[in-house]
């Protein structure tokens, strides 16, 4: 009898351990199946730690040797553990310098384990000869790589109007790495079907893209028909550069989520959110985790009867310093990082450890221009760097600068306390290449009136807080303005400063020399539509002419463009080195600011109605049309009623 007992437990034994060393994950006693998930996106490049301000402190965080370490440690419970991004995973730290010849960021992912990945708006900044470069340089380092999908281009649309040079290299190249509108992934027990699809609002945030493309929506639904009728898996899983909003009627993943249910899983990208919480409609959840790779987000899924899942654990994990970077991993990115000096920065005469200036500031963080419509010092130094590059090139035509302006948007991170090294300011303005095919947007001097530069404050104070990305620094304007005033006549007070700091009256039809970075004057237009065309603002050559490329008025030194991000190092080399160390040190004038940008919050009724322009005519005028129009309909109404009583009493 007990020789049978010990048989029947051996054969047991053996049966259990079947699917063990068959690969398979073992399902939970009721034979649910389960999934785990890490997910990340809007990485933009920050392969590195990276030291940054959050909450007003000074923290070291990211990193993808860290990421790594947290990966690891996941595999190791759960070997069958999915790894998805949202895209962005390019453009954002010096390692994008050799962006199109090395693609670190794409073999990166790849070496850290990513399934799939999708195309975010930056992965075009490098226009479409350096995105197809960049996939190609990806798939003949003959590394591990992501699948990457993305399901809305309309090749149909570009073939049928002849495809352009551009699209035609980026097809090439879609085709060499093999980019699908879906991809079917096995893990364990489970198939999972992960579709990507690039949103609308980040097609506006790519003036460099060539691409058309379908509407998301649309896209995402025949897409999923598609799945389900020829794929037989267990979950739809969707990595998207669409985004969430605060307003859920515009937050473009919720959309989707609304209107494609059979979708499981969003990982939402673009919009840099941080979602604490999933946000779930019906059986959809959506999930984010910030940018940066400053958190690994994780999930686990259980799978229902009805076949669709319960969101069972979700955490969003920092990469802090406290955990321990992967060293092999390091290394692979330090490699990586030996090539920018070589390749990139030689060309300006710069190493990336190089330290520009010591900083005993404390300048706002990234948060604080998404969260402050107010001055910032951050966005003062970058305005004032512009001015200083430009007036003191040795190419100086001594025509001088009357207004430097800085969009939030362009800014990518903050100057921490210590030393502040090349790599710090490249990382601060990590954006785009130029047209003589260096990394970095260039500097762009134009020529705006007097008119128009009152219209750009304009912009800043009433459209700004619906488009944070569209917040205004600046050097050399200066301006007041209520935020309860009525929309398009918020600003009381504008005007210049000169040299000295003294105030300079704006005079409307007075041309004024203006500089800015490349993508800030192409993205111009977006940001307008966001006033409908009643904020017209056209930028002008120096005899009055409207410019008609951008990349033509380029601020050049020789046969190469100053870009903006060497405008703010050239800056911090300048300062005073007032500690004798033989090292330039920040001014304490930017400890502090200057009433460039006066925030005036009162709610007197005098302060909301005085100084009206013309738009705040133009509104009130349309709202008594309207109001005469509703008291004419209610008249004749009435007037229709008392008809009808009348004939119903004869």
């Amino acid at each position: 009898m007990k020789k049978w007992k010990k048989v029947v437990v051996y054969i047991l034994s053996v049966t259990m351990l079947i699917p063990l060393l068959l690969g398979f994950s073992v399902q939970a006693a009721d034979g649910a199946k389960k999934l785990d998930v890490l997910f990340t996106h809007d990485t933009h490049s920050h392969l590195n730690s990276f030291s940054t301000v959050i909450n007003g402190e000074k923290e070291e965080v990211g990193g993808f040797a860290k990421i790594k370490t947290l990966i690891d440690e996941q595999k190791k419970n759960n070997p069958d553990t999915l790894l998805l991004d949202g895209g962005d995973f390019s453009m954002g730290t010096l390692i994008q310098a050799v962006y199109d010849t090395e693609a670190a960021e794409l073999r990166m992912l790849g070496y850290l384990g990513y399934d799939v990945t999708t195309l975010g708006n930056h992965e075009f900044d490098y226009r479409s000869k350096g995105l197809a470069n960049m996939l190609e340089a990806a798939k003949n380092s003959g590394e591990t790589v992501p699948n990457l999908v993305v399901c809305n281009v309309d090749w149909d649309a570009m073939e049928d109007a002849g495809l352009s040079e551009g699209q035609s290299q980026i097809k090439s190249a879609f085709e060499t790495y093999g980019v699908k509108d879906y991809v079917v992934v096995q893990k364990g027990d489970v198939k999972i079907a992960v579709l990507g699809v690039f949103g609308k609002d980040a097609l506006t945030c790519a003036p460099t893209c060539e691409l058309i493309f379908k509407d998301p929506i649309e896209a995402v639904k025949q897409t999923v028909e598609e799945i389900k009728k020829n794929e037989k898996v267990d979950m739809i899983a969707c990595v998207s550069h669409s985004g969430t909003w605060d307003d859920e009627d515009k937050s473009e993943d919720e959309l989707i989520a609304k209107a494609v249910p059979d979708i499981d899983l969003i990982i939402s990208g673009h919009t840099h959110s941080q979602l604490d919480e999933p946000i779930q409609h019906g059986n959809t959840y959506i999930v984010s985790c910030g940018e940066y790779g400053r958190n690994l987000g994780s999930l686990s899924l259980t799978q229902k009867e009805d076949g669709r899942w319960d969101l069972t654990s979700y955490k969003l994990i920092p990469v802090s310093d406290e955990i321990k970077a992967d060293e092999e991993t390091q290394q692979k990115i330090d490699a990586l990082m030996d090539t920018v000096d070589e390749k990139y920065l030689s060309n300006f005469g710069y190493t990336r450890e190089e330290i520009l200036a010591e900083n005993n500031v404390e300048f706002n963080s990234l948060q604080d221009m998404g969260t402050k419509h107010e001055e910032l010092n951050l966005g003062n130094i970058m305005s004032d760097a512009y001015v200083y590059a430009v007036e003191n090139s040795k190419y100086y035509d001594g025509d001088a600068v009357d207004v430097a302006v800085v969009p939030s948007g362009t800014v990518r991170d903050t100057y921490t306390k210590g030393d502040i090294t090349v790599e710090a300011v490249y990382n601060s303005f990590s954006l785009g290449i130029g047209k003589d095919g260096l990394a970095g947007y260039p500097l762009i001097s134009a020529y705006l009136t007097g008119k128009e530069l009152k219209l750009a404050a304009e912009l800043d104070a009433s459209i700004s807080d619906f488009m944070t990305t569209a917040r205004l620094y600046c050097s050399g304007l200066n301006f007041t303005f209520n935020p309860h005033r009525m929309i398009l006549n918020k600003v009381t007070d504008c005007y210049l400063t000169d040299a000295d700091g003294e105030r300079v009256e704006i005079q409307d039809d007075k041309l004024y020399h203006v500089v800015t970075d490349l993508y800030t004057g192409q993205m111009l237009g977006s940001v307008m539509g966001m006033s409908y065309g009643l904020l017209a603002i056209t930028p002008k050559d120096k005899d009055g002419n409207p410019i008609e490329n951008l990349e033509d008025q380029a601020i050049m030194e020789g046969d190469r463009e100053l870009k903006a991000w060497d405008a703010i190092a050239r800056y911090m080399q300048s300062f005073d080195d007032t500690d004798g160390d033989g090292i330039a040190n920040v001014p304490e004038y930017y400890a502090t600011t200057h009433g460039r940008k006066v925030v005036d919050d009162s709610k007197n009724i005098i302060d909301l109605v005085k100084h009206p322009n013309k738009y705040f005519v133009m509104i009130v005028g349309v709202v008594i049309v309207i109001i005469l129009l509703i008291v004419l309909l209610i008249f004749l109404i009435r007037k229709i009623v008392r008809r009808l009583k009348r004939r119903k009493e004869k």
